[in-house]
């Protein structure tokens, strides 16, 4: 919410109900009465404006507007948005404090596989894959958890459950990792695509090795 404060409309009736009075008791078709009847309104109107504070309003803050990056990169944002929002919901519900770790390791594995959609396209089927079944299963394994811990009795069956369940979150952020690493795949062959051919441009203009760097510099002036 946006504070705005108006200045009040009522000091100029106040200056107006003053004028009013004024012509009322002494004539304005003499110049000096005019004169000061123009002083004292302005001087109530002064006067007012100071003791009547302005009006405040609370004005909504316009929303931004959404960013598209195109209809299968935002259904993969929004699809990574609605995991996010079940992972904070399960975090705050569970009491452990290592389970709790682990989902914010793995909600925040999950947004940037998500964002990958943005900088390489050429991924979003293998990111769709991941929150089709992944991403899922995992969430089904905390709710169970969720509805485990909650249940406020402790037996030898819900007690198994749950420490499988929260061993099996590490193996599940291992799995994130791993999609994710295998997301930068191209990402990581491009760059190294890159120095290679920086250090052939380097080599060939004897900018590196032994090069004699006072000749390097001749020959650079020679060609220029």
């Amino acid at each position: 919410m946006r504070e705005v404060k108006h200045r009040s409309a009522l000091p100029v009736y106040i200056a107006a109900g003053a004028f009013a009075l004024y012509a009322l008791v002494f004539p304005l078709y003499s110049l000096l009465h005019f004169l000061i009847a123009a002083l004292v309104t302005a001087g109530v109107w002064l006067a007012a404006d100071k003791l009547i504070k302005p009006v405040t309003e609370y004005v909504p803050e316009p929303e931004p507007e959404p960013v598209s990056y195109g209809p299968e990169a935002d259904a993969v944002l929004a699809e990574a948005a609605r995991a996010r929002a079940e992972m904070e919901r399960l975090a705050g519900s569970i009491p452990d404090e290592d389970v709790k770790a682990k989902i914010g390791q793995l909600a925040r594995l999950s947004d940037r596989i998500a964002q990958d959609a943005v900088q390489d396209a050429a991924d979003i089927p293998q990111i769709k894959k991941f929150q089709g079944y992944f991403l899922p299963s995992t969430i089904k394994l905390l709710n169970a958890y969720d509805r485990m811990s909650g249940q406020g009795a402790s037996g030898e069956n819900t007690d198994r459950a749950r420490s499988s369940i929260a061993a099996m979150l590490q193996t599940e952020i291992d799995a994130f990792q791993k999609q994710l690493d295998a997301l930068y795949k191209n990402d990581a062959l491009d760059v190294d695509a890159d120095i290679k051919v920086m250090e052939q441009l380097l080599a060939r203009e004897g900018l590196t090795g032994d090069a004699d760097p006072i000749k390097t510099i001749l020959r650079q002036q020679e060609k220029g």
